[in-house]
């Protein structure tokens, strides 16, 4: 901390005596989109102004110079450029231009961020985890326990591992139940309930999603992938039934319990179906595993998804979040591929979709004071990521445009808030 102090007082004398800027692309200019983020964090971090530069070679950063951003530009491999005052000032200009689809967003202060992710060992890896690891932008893992005790709102920011808030355990009961993994997560998981005073793993989860829930109402930035956004939603709709049959939690379920779920309660999604059957993978028709390519014919060669163009000045939130070099993105898939179009409520904003297969594959909206993200599919550079595959190298993929979501993500809370354009 002290560390920090020191160079952000270093910043402050070098920024008030010095009038170029940094600008850092974010087009195909740029070597390393991801770690670009992790920069603009690290300044963020020590006090000073980023200019967010919405659509503006794909979303670029400037920020007043400093040798010390510079050197750290250097040293991660992140592309820069020196401009003087008078540049950085025609820049600003073009984007002011009513004409011009751009924005200006000032970000502020370096949300605190958690990852809500189990402390024992998966058979899998989590992409949000590489990619902060990757940008290096720090985080705090936190689980059932640190919820439970109430410590959410020492954080901004909240991503949702890919959990099973059902309590089903990922309905991989058919294809698992003899594997070791498998069998000490569950142990793990009913050890931790028990100790925490609930009865079931799926009392604890929905325990867990209704205070995440009351952190997003109360302002908070919520971040979930591939199983997560369709479990919570289950979970919530869910609250007070029991839809866990005797393999999950030794007992039976409500009677018909799939016309008595309330799906007022959810975030995103709604009049979808409850899979009955807990020999299939599916929880529910919001995930389009099973028809995208039986029905749709989306095959690897073909699995692609379009963002939205948002106006800048008026939709400022989401343009934030589709900032990319790229408007087509590889799709990919995972525990959830994508979201049936049909189930998602009104008013929430589809960021990204594949037409072809009526799914969307990127979602946003609010809740209360706060907001919610979701987006399917577990790695944007794995396209069929599998149980025990060994994680991603994202040296590999310094530029990956399905990556440059989720660190939009990161940042968006940073922003300056802005009184909402009517």
């Amino acid at each position: 901390m002290k560390r920090i102090s020191l160079l952000s007082l270093f910043f402050f004398v070098v920024l008030a005596t010095k009038a170029s800027y940094i600008l850092i692309p974010m087009d195909t200019e740029q070597k390393n989109h991801l770690k670009a983020y992790g920069i603009a964090y690290w300044v963020l971090r020590h006090d000073v102004e980023v200019h967010w530069l919405l659509n503006y070679r794909g979303g670029s950063f400037m920020i007043k110079d400093a040798k010390e951003i510079e050197n750290e530009c250097t040293i991660r491999g992140v592309s820069f450029e020196l401009i003087a005052d008078a540049k950085s000032a025609a820049i600003l200009e073009e984007i002011a231009n009513p004409e011009v689809n751009m924005e200006d967003v000032k970000l502020e202060k370096a949300p605190k961020v958690a990852v809500y992710s189990p402390k024992m060992k998966q058979p899998w890896d989590d992409a949000v985890t590489l990619v902060l690891t990757y940008a290096e932008i720090p985080y705090d893992v936190i689980y059932d326990e640190e919820i439970i005790q109430g410590k959410l709102p020492l954080y901004d920011w909240l991503h949702l591992h890919h959990e099973d808030f059902t309590g089903q355990y990922g309905r991989f009961w058919v294809s698992y139940r003899n594997a070791l993994w498998y069998q000490e997560q569950q142990r793990t998981l009913e050890a931790s309930a028990h100790a925490l005073g609930f009865n079931k793993v799926s009392e604890m989860k929905l325990a867990v999603a209704l205070k995440i829930r009351d952190f997003t109402s109360g302002g908070g930035f919520l971040f979930a992938m591939c199983s997560a956004p369709d479990s919570y939603d289950i979970a919530l709709a869910a609250e007070g039934i029991d839809i866990c049959e005797s393999m999950f939690d030794g007992d039976g379920t409500t009677p018909n319990y799939s016309s008595k779920i309330d799906y007022s309660k959810t975030f995103a999604f709604t009049n979808f179906s409850l899979s009955t059957n807990p020999n299939e993978y599916a929880k529910s028709n919001i995930d389009t595993y099973q028809s995208r390519e039986k029905k749709h014919g989306v095959t690897k060669a073909n699995d692609l998804f379009t963002l939205f163009e948002f106006s800048a000045k008026w939709d400022v939130v989401p343009t934030m979040l589709c900032q990319n070099h790229e408007q087509v993105i590889k799709g990919f898939w995972g525990q959830t591929v994508g979201f049936d179009k049909s189930f998602i409520k009104p008013n929430v904003l589809i960021l990204g979709e594949n037409k072809a297969a009526n799914e969307a594959r990127y979602i946003h909206g609010e809740y209360g004071k706060g907001t919610f993200t979701f987006y399917s599919g577990h790695d944007p550079e794995d396209y069929q990521h599998r149980v025990e595959d060994p994680p991603t190298d994202l040296n590999l993929h310094p530029n990956s445009p399905g990556y440059r979501l989720i660190l939009n993500n990161i940042l968006f809370p940073a922003a300056k808030k802005k009184k909402q354009k009517t």
